[in-house]
């Protein structure tokens, strides 16, 4: 018994000491921190230096934790993009066979029926070379002209929809207006309600669509294309999309990619013959007669007195 409270006599005044000690090495370190001193200054930099770097096997664990969590989640991530691309696949190898048949199927029609294709609907291929860098034209300058064919008015392509029409033409180049410009008005035709309307241009990727015969049956996502009235295009040129705009209104989501416009194809739209007597087409003509002409009664009386 003697023996622990000695123990505890010396352990005692021992604790307090290292209390204090530790007490008044914060005490120093907080006075030392709050010292606005340039020599201050320059020992709490070096002292920061000397133990900081010191203290990196510290922190390690915490940051292998962190690395870890950060490698789990972009794992995570890669296996949900994985799954998505998976899926994206197997509906593009499905979406293939479908087109592939499609394209067998209308194939074999076009030969049952013999189906004859407008050869005037043949292309030529430009290079812009040049926009216009207004906000108030919008047109591109191609490196195609009068030596290659282009006659005025003839629409362009990009790969996939309607652009604009040829705007003047020049021995080498030519300007196409696109169908954003505020120049730029080409009658369509809205499927499937057959709907006819202009597409007005207004300096925007999304022109606004005038002169609508019936909105209620427009809805967005229906398919826009050419309508062919006037001689402007050619009827079934793809145009875009219906929208519906920030402003309420309708505007189409045009399909051509107006951000990269490398090559422009000009349909040769040549016009169609003109009808001038539609009734002559339904009308018989007068039958053929071959052989001897028959005698009238005059041939006849001659035929006597001679």
């Amino acid at each position: 018994m003697a023996r622990n409270r000695d123990s505890d006599d010396f352990v005692g005044p021992i604790r307090r000491l290292l209390v204090g000690v530790c007490v008044f090495l914060l005490i120093g370190t907080f006075l030392v921190w709050r010292i606005d001193s340039p020599r201050v200054e320059r020992f709490r930099a070096a002292v920061i230096d000397r133990v900081v770097p010191s203290f990196d096997w510290a922190m390690a664990p915490v940051t292998g934790v962190a690395n870890l969590v950060s490698d789990f989640r972009s794992y995570q991530q890669l296996a949900e993009q994985n799954s998505d691309l998976r899926r994206e696949l197997q509906q593009m190898k499905s979406w293939k066979e479908a087109a592939l048949q499609l394209e067998q199927e209308n194939a074999r029609l076009l030969d049952l029926n013999n189906v004859r294709l407008d050869p005037q609907l043949t292309y030529v291929t430009g290079v812009v070379m040049t926009d216009s860098g207004s906000p108030f034209r919008q047109s591109v300058l191609l490196n195609v002209g009068s030596r290659d064919g282009i006659i005025d008015g003839w629409p362009a392509m990009d790969g996939i929809g309607l652009v604009g029409r040829i705007s003047g033409v020049g021995q080498k180049t030519s300007r196409v207006i696109l169908l954003t410009d505020t120049s730029s008005r080409i009658p369509v035709t809205i499927q499937p309600s057959g709907q006819k309307a202009i597409l007005a241009g207004d300096n925007t990727l999304n022109p606004p669509i005038e002169y609508l015969e019936d909105a209620a049956v427009v809805r967005p996502g229906d398919r826009v294309v050419s309508s062919g009235d006037g001689g402007v295009f050619p009827p079934d040129l793809l145009v875009g999309q219906v929208a519906l705009g920030s402003d309420r209104r309708l505007r189409v989501r045009l399909s051509a990619d107006y951000g990269r416009l490398e090559f422009l194809r000009i349909l040769r739209a040549h016009p169609h013959e003109q009808i001038s007597d539609p009734g002559g087409l339904l009308r018989p003509t007068e039958p053929q007669f071959f052989g001897p002409m028959p005698q009238t009664a005059e041939n006849s009386a001659g035929g006597t007195d001679g």
